[in-house]
């Protein structure tokens, strides 16, 4: 899967309720401080990494002058029991982050840059706010070219995404999506992690990673690479005693990259000369064919 993910960014909390293509949104002052905050936390960001992975990840000698909000990263000699490394996993609890609307109502509004103005209008944000600057920059990297051997797609309803994804691994196939689960609550989103345990590695012939994207509503940035990948899931133990069962995917082919993508500033490889691991998210998803996995938590 190259690795084109977006940086990560508080993901909004906003729940719109839209009626139809020409219809004006109804009043939405009371989300919008927290979509206020989930875009002055990350749209600052976006305009430079938005094509590199959410959150990013370092290892603790380079760690001086890497934002925590970036360690996610690191290479598959270090996916071993007993490796301890910095990781950031924003604490959001799927359960309650906006959903996929149907598609039906997710078509009714347009989803394209060149709509931006109408679309601004539609949720009554100024053309300088930020979150009108992070809503560019989603639309921007949706419509931005995949890199070689790369497909892309963004999706705005749960059925657009499953259609993707068939259209990648197979119409026929049933499929299966993976998810990183938080066994214990706390508000820690930065601290060292052990590697206790390499629970499963998930067979993925081919696959489908999707990522949250700051939109009004819940967009998702989703693609697959023809390279090889590999994707696991592995136990990890905090400092604090946090358990996390998180999802990795490693990335084995890194020539078609870009030679400023963050990985390679934040482990000091250039591309193709390192495979590039990362870790998930909580409210990202993996899709696999759906195989007699021992084991798994799918969800």
């Amino acid at each position: 899967m190259g690795v084109k993910f977006m940086p990560w960014i508080l993901f909004l909390h906003l729940l719109v309720i839209l009626c139809s293509y020409g219809d004006q949104a109804r009043e939405l002052a009371e989300k919008e401080n927290k979509f206020l905050e989930f875009a002055l936390e990350g749209g600052d960001k976006i305009s430079t990494n938005i094509k590199d992975i959410h959150h990013e990840h370092k290892h603790a000698h380079v760690m001086d002058h890497i934002d925590p909000s970036l360690m996610v990263f690191f290479t598959l000699k270090d996916l071993k029991v007993g490796t301890r490394m910095p990781i950031h996993f924003p604490k959001r609890d799927p359960s309650n982050s906006p959903k996929l609307w149907p598609k039906e109502q997710a078509d009714s509004i347009p989803f394209s840059l060149n709509q931006l103005p109408y679309i601004l209008k539609l949720f009554s944000f100024s053309p300088n706010s930020p979150q009108a600057i992070a809503m560019q920059s989603t639309l921007s990297e949706c419509e931005t070219k995949p890199i070689k051997g790369e497909v892309k797609f963004c999706a705005t309803s749960y059925e657009s995404m499953l259609e993707f994804t068939h259209r990648i691994i197979g119409s026929k196939s049933n499929l299966q999506s993976f998810a990183t689960l938080h066994q214990t609550k706390s508000s820690v989103t930065f601290q060292n992690y052990t590697i206790l345990d390499t629970l499963m590695e998930i067979p993925a012939p081919k696959m489908v990673a999707c990522h949250t994207m700051p939109y009004p509503y819940a967009v998702f940035y989703c693609h697959s690479q023809e390279s090889e990948n590999r994707v696991y899931r592995v136990l990890l133990e905090g400092d604090n005693k946090d358990k996390v069962e998180a999802m990795v995917v490693c990335h084995l082919d890194t020539s078609q990259w870009s030679p400023r993508h963050v990985s390679f500033q934040v482990l000091g490889v250039t591309p193709g000369t390192s495979s590039v691991c990362h870790f998930f998210p909580s409210d990202h998803l993996i899709w696999v064919p759906k195989l007699q996995i021992h084991g798994s938590s799918s969800v």
